[in-house]
């Protein structure tokens, strides 16, 4: 006789609650079994450092290679030999993409846009970020940002990843796995995305967790009432009822445990209470009206408006509630034409709500022990793509030469690093990598970036790869 199993039944239901493990609701998993890194039986990791600077991170990423020589490296001589080709001498037969080697031709192009003094330190910045240049005294500029490659989807991979090979975990899931106790209402990994674009989607595994534990894979929230798809109750469903689902899930989850020692039945029910939770801590989140006006304003937030602005404050109060890790992508930085036109208008999007951001964690205290982090995954060549006018050029993708802002946690306030050539072909001083920019927010957490390592398929792993180093110039 076939006597029904229920706990099938129950596997399938929790396995089709993909929304739910998607979501990271998992996170208490191991934490119920006195496992993982945040419990309370854990030794000390092997990873700790005796003192941590920082312990949340904000990562603005700019999809699509933010032209760096027309907001963050003056180069004047591009002007002064607008339309003659890039020197041998210079580019001593570095590789250019197949794109702008079909032109035949590298015709260097300064930038439109005057250049500024901004802040106490003289940060000289594009005039296209006037509100970032309001907090130059909070910032710390990179000028000599590389990466190891020249392809969008290869370059975003090893930005997030530290390779360019697929299947890796995410730099936001290394940092929940090493700092994370699940123990907080929301998740610690959350990813806010902001004015998609066609010509540079963004691939979720910017945010997988890879061979890391489910719960920690960034979650993404969206902008307006319902951050979080299926944490909400369907209609009809009381809060009578959902208890009384929740505590026949618990005895069910119980006796499978019980039965077969299978941790995965306790983690399925961790993920169940944590999205209990999430019903009441996410539209808290979300309800903006607890705001003033006037901060608002300074972020350039419109209530109930999907936005950039939106998701800037939202990573604020997610970093409030105990977030670990808040990823903000903005697409549309792929400027290869026209970027006297284009440029600008990303600008307005970003520049004045990044500034705010920065401006109100100063304000709360949460700066200190909070890094900030703006960068795209590239930077752009000196010379011109496309037709060359003086209100018309473009830039190609550009690996060897990339800017980015990092501000908080320890990092050096007002301070200018790094240096490229005189074009803006590659960095000359002070080269900062991917790996080592990787390295260095690490250590901030107190993190020592060669020893968190997980071991996958017989070897080890760790975000930095086989590379990396602290660079302390950065820091304070």
């Amino acid at each position: 006789m076939t006597i029904y199993n229920p706990f099938n039944r129950r596997s399938f239901i929790g396995g089709s609650a993909a929304g739910l493990g998607s979501l990271a609701f998992s996170m208490l998993s191991q934490q119920a079994m006195g496992q993982g890194p945040g419990s309370k039986q854990d030794p000390k990791p092997a990873w700790q450092l005796p003192k941590a600077k920082a312990k949340n991170v904000i990562v603005i990423f700019l999809s699509g290679g933010l032209s760096q020589h027309d907001l963050f490296d003056e180069k004047p001589i591009l002007n002064e030999r607008r339309g003659e080709q890039l020197p041998d001498s210079i580019r001593q037969g570095g590789r250019v993409s197949g794109l702008t080697e079909r032109q035949g031709q590298l015709p260097v192009v300064g930038s439109k846009f005057e250049f500024e003094n901004y802040g106490k330190c003289g940060m000289r910045m594009s005039e296209l970020v006037p509100h970032l240049g309001e907090v130059a005294d909070e910032l710390t500029l990179i000028r000599s940002i590389q990466s190891d490659h020249v392809l969008h989807e290869a370059a975003n991979t090893i930005f997030f990843t530290g390779t360019q090979l697929l299947g890796r975990p995410s730099f936001g899931a290394w940092v929940s796995h090493a700092l994370g106790s699940g123990r907080t209402n929301l998740p610690e990994f959350v990813v806010l995305l902001s004015n998609p674009n066609p010509s540079t989607p963004l691939h979720p595994r910017l945010w997988h967790n890879g061979f890391l534990e489910g719960r920690h894979q960034g979650v993404q929230f969206r902008s307006g009432k319902d951050p979080v798809l299926f944490v909400k109750s369907p209609d009809g469903v009381t809060d009578k009822v959902r208890k009384q689902q929740l505590d026949a899930l618990r005895e069910l989850g119980q006796m499978e445990a019980a039965r077969t020692g299978d941790p995965d039945a306790i983690a399925r029910l961790a993920s169940f209470e944590t999205a209990a939770r999430m019903q009441t801590s996410v539209p808290k989140l979300a309800d903006l009206s607890e705001e003033p006006d006037e901060l608002l304003e300074d972020y350039g937030v419109v209530r109930g408006e999907a936005s950039f602005a939106n998701n800037c404050l939202l990573a604020r109060r997610l970093i409030e509630r105990g977030t670990r890790f808040v990823q903000l992508c903005d697409a549309g930085w792929d400027h290869h034409f026209n970027i006297p036109r284009v440029l600008p208008r990303k600008c307005e999007q970003v520049d004045k709500p990044a500034a705010a951001l920065i401006r109100d964690l100063k304000q709360r205290g949460m700066l200190d022990d909070t890094i900030v982090v703006f960068a795209g995954e590239f930077g752009r060549t000196p010379y011109c793509e496309g037709p060359l006018a003086f209100e018309n050029y473009g830039r190609d993708h550009n690996n060897l030469a990339g800017s980015a802002i990092v501000a908080g946690g320890g990092f050096k306030p007002g301070y200018v690093h790094g240096k490229t050539d005189d074009f803006g072909w590659s960095a000359a001083e002070d080269i900062v990598h991917v790996h080592d920019l990787h390295a260095t927010i690490l250590h901030q957490l107190g993190i020592d970036h060669t020893k968190l390592t997980v071991r996958s398929q017989g070897r080890d792993f760790r975000l930095t790869d086989v590379a990396g180093r602290v660079e302390k110039k950065l820091l304070g």
